[in-house]
């Protein structure tokens, strides 16, 4: 990947290509940066520029890797032998390391460097187990790093989530940053800094790096996906500086509407207390697909969310197309903080128990009732 690549963040871009230029590269970067932001991006573009073969330089903001070389191609393919990299995986048949998830991780990195860690653990077939950096993964960055540079100036460790290490493979890698082998470059790419050892923080060179302006989300959405320009600034305001939610709305954008229908309907449903309507919105539910499912409630709970804001007077954190902030101001009319506890936390439970394949018509007719009861009493 390529600095030009990335969207705005030009002072970041001009850190790091200056740090190259006059030798004052930290062995150890921490970019920092919430979830969907140009984080990964960023340590990507590094290690492909340090590792060019003819980098190009105007003294601006066209400083960049060239693209062309052969450590660039590599490089841009996430196959060059001097690029490691270290990323959360579940304990499954496969493996307990990175290495066993390489050809998979590639593909998706290769999509698009502003995934999330819940997006990786579905493609690699784990959305129902939580993702970590184990003990036996800090043992192969040992063994990695203990070999010399074949190709590149620099051996490089990109680390994505190191937050995720467990207590054996974070001292690990506390005990290698200390000791540092020699042109050996360490990216590791956070979105959770507070969760790292001190130690480990005090030993990385801090990149901050933030979240995505709405102009620029609005440009990734019209260049990368052809969204025409009103959908596209739709999806940026309401992901609000997150591009991978901006993606993710974008891919699901015909959806969300049949979502909002779909909720509003059976809110207003539940408020009627029109039973024979709820047994047949059950039997709709539970003829959809998994996914669909899971999405709807999802969209729920979101929107519950949605609903417990305006009711605590904090509307203007709300980015919500006019339909769906119509339904919030008109239903958290009759519902108070207590009501909307109550219900999400009998979604998260449907949505737990959906996972682990129990009816889906019985777990939404149950909802169903309990709701149109619940949202009735003074709570």
């Amino acid at each position: 990947m390529q600095f030009s690549e990335i969207l705005g963040h030009d002072d970041t871009k001009q850190l790091l290509l200056r740090a190259v230029q006059t030798n004052h590269l930290a062995h150890a970067l921490l970019f920092d940066g919430s979830v969907g932001s140009a984080n990964l991006a960023l340590a990507l573009a590094l290690a492909q520029y340090v590792n060019c073969e003819d980098k190009q330089r105007s003294g601006g903001l066209g400083d960049d890797s060239c693209g062309r070389c052969a450590a660039c191609i590599k490089t841009r393919k996430l196959v060059h032998p001097d690029l490691h990299m270290v990323f959360p995986v579940a304990n499954l048949a496969k493996g307990k390391t990175s290495e066993a998830y390489l050809t998979d991780w590639r593909m998706f990195l290769l999509e698009h460097p502003y995934h999330t860690l819940p997006e990786w653990l579905e493609t690699m077939g784990a959305d129902n187990k939580q993702g970590n950096i184990s003990a036996e993964e800090a043992r192969n960055i040992l063994q990695k790093l203990s070999l010399k540079a074949y190709e590149g100036a620099y051996k490089i460790m990109l680390i994505w989530l190191p937050e995720l290490m467990n207590t054996s493979s974070a001292n690990a890698l506390l005990k290698v940053l200390e000791e540092p082998p020699a042109q050996t470059l360490f990216l590791l790419v956070t979105n959770q800094p507070d969760k790292l050892l001190i130690t480990i923080l005090s030993r990385t060179q801090r990149v901050a790096v933030r979240a995505f302006s709405d102009e620029e989300v609005a440009t990734y959405l019209r260049q990368y996906l052809n969204l025409d320009e009103t959908t596209a600034r739709r999806n940026a305001y309401l992901a609000d500086g997150n591009l991978a939610e901006a993606i993710a709305l974008s891919n699901q954008d015909n959806s969300l509407g049949e979502h909002h229908t779909w909720f509003a309907e059976w809110m207003r449903t539940c408020y009627r207390q029109d039973i024979i309507t709820l047994v047949k919105q059950a039997d709709q539910f539970d003829g959809f697909s998994k996914e669909k499912q899971k999405g709807l409630l999802d969209y729920s709970i979101r929107m519950y969310r949605n609903l417990f804001l305006w009711n605590q007077g904090a509307s203007t954190l709300l980015r919500l197309p006019d339909e769906e902030m119509a339904f919030v101001k008109n239903f958290a009319k009759i519902l108070t903080v207590n009501h909307i506890e109550y219900i999400v936390n009998n979604l998260n439970e449907a949505v737990y128990h959906l996972e682990r394949n129990a009816r889906a018509k019985m777990l939404m007719l149950d909802m169903s009732l309990t709701f149109s009861r619940v949202i009735k009493m003074n709570l």
